[in-house]
């Protein structure tokens, strides 16, 4: 297995990964990784090509430097609130004379899962098969081989704002680098996080980047609901920058150092910041009711979002948290009183050496996805979950 790039394109960073798989070993060798403050984006979206592009290029020109590697293409992540889901119904009838169910009938009914119309500048993604139904037998997860006359699927469709896409593949393809494939940044990040086990038991991903915040719910080991949210922690900086009349890179600074989501008995007394030049004195009660609004009102539009798909607060496996806003202290607290579900702090998971950063989440997820697919093409048979999935294939384009 070659050399496989992640490339993370955030509202304020763009992350870079490279790895490699060696023979026998199950973790990916980490030969290189970038963080650069980047700007061009907003809340997720490319508005400026050339200055995303220019930042791209300088980001993984450093990453090969550091590795040693050429690198050709790249695992992109999708991000935006112009990102949607749906939810579409496809029925056929199965081709073979003794009825059996054959991998070319799963590809045709959910191709007929997708015929559904869809305004000139929305563009499908992909499509995840969330159940089969064959011959009134609903439920069911994996129909190849079975006997029917009727298979029936339910799928949710992802996709996307098509010049917005296009722009973030003009960005990548103006620094000189193909795109292997885009991926969205919450399901990116799951691969790199979520286990197996919270994923047959029912459970959300969340991962809270500086201008939106992703969401993925899966269940029965499948994905069954994702958006992504124009809010993020670049907000909460905003806010303290407004509450204490500072500076936004004193904000962040603040946030940092001294931010907490929960209040304590003891935050009443005052606290004094000093930055260059000047010293800050403000209250770490006004700080963390700063801080717990904005964050409280993240895991509402949250709640909401579970609640349009009846698993507010009906998730086994819980809330797991993860992307830069998942290391303000106490999230995990406010979380749980918040969703009233269990939560914990998502790593990534599967590397050497370690990459024990939930920042890093996404660009891990890139790399871990990439693998797989170089898995599914070596070995078909060994890769149900990636089978399972029937992917538009993404046209890259130039004008």
């Amino acid at each position: 297995m070659g050399i496989i790039t992640g490339l993370d394109i955030g509202t304020a960073n763009i992350k870079t990964l490279i790895v490699q798989k060696k023979p026998n070993e199950e973790e990916l060798e980490v030969l290189g990784q970038t963080r650069k403050t980047s700007s061009g984006m907003r809340k997720g979206v490319v508005i400026n090509i050339e200055k995303v592009s220019d930042f791209i290029k300088s980001a993984l020109d450093e990453a090969q430097e550091i590795s040693n590697k050429k690198i050709k293409s790249v695992f992109v992540n999708v991000g935006g609130a112009h990102v949607f889901s749906t939810t579409s119904h496809g029925l056929i009838s199965v081709s073979r004379a003794d009825q059996k169910i054959s991998q070319e009938d799963i590809e045709r009914v959910i191709q007929a899962a997708q015929t559904f119309s869809l305004s000139p500048n929305k563009e499908i993604l992909a499509v995840y098969p969330k159940e089969f139904t064959v011959d009134d037998e609903k439920g069911i997860k994996e129909p190849l081989g079975m006997k029917g006359v009727r298979l029936e699927t339910e799928v949710l469709v992802l996709g996307g704002f098509s010049p917005y896409l296009k722009n973030l593949t003009q960005a990548v393809l103006e620094a000189g680098f193909q795109i292997d494939d885009l991926i969205l940044t919450p399901l990116a990040s799951s691969r790199a996080i979520l286990t197996s086990r919270e994923k047959e038991l029912g459970v959300a991903l969340l991962d809270i980047g500086a201008g939106t915040t992703g969401l993925a719910v899966f269940e029965e080991g499948g994905l069954i609901h994702t958006t992504i949210l124009p809010i993020g922690s670049a907000h909460i900086t905003n806010d303290i920058a407004i509450g204490l009349r500072c500076d936004i890179d004193t904000a962040e600074k603040i946030k940092l150092k001294s931010g907490t989501c929960l209040l304590k008995g003891t935050d009443k007394k005052k606290k004094t910041e000093t930055i260059p030049g000047e010293a800050l004195t403000f209250s770490q009660r006004k700080l963390n009711q700063i801080i717990q609004a904005r964050v409280s009102e993240i895991f509402e539009q949250i709640n909401k979002e579970l609640k349009r798909i009846s698993r507010q607060a009906l998730l086994p496996g819980g809330i797991v948290l993860t992307g830069g806003g998942a290391k303000l202290p106490k999230i995990k607290d406010l979380a749980k009183k918040e969703l009233k579900l269990p939560c914990r702090i998502g790593i990534p998971q599967g590397f050497s050496p370690p990459l024990e950063n939930p920042e890093l989440a996404a660009v891990c997820g890139l790399v871990l996805l990439g693998a797989d697919l170089e898995i599914e093409r070596t070995f078909p048979a060994f890769s149900k979950e990636i089978l399972s999935r029937f992917k538009k294939i993404f046209k890259i384009f130039l004008p």
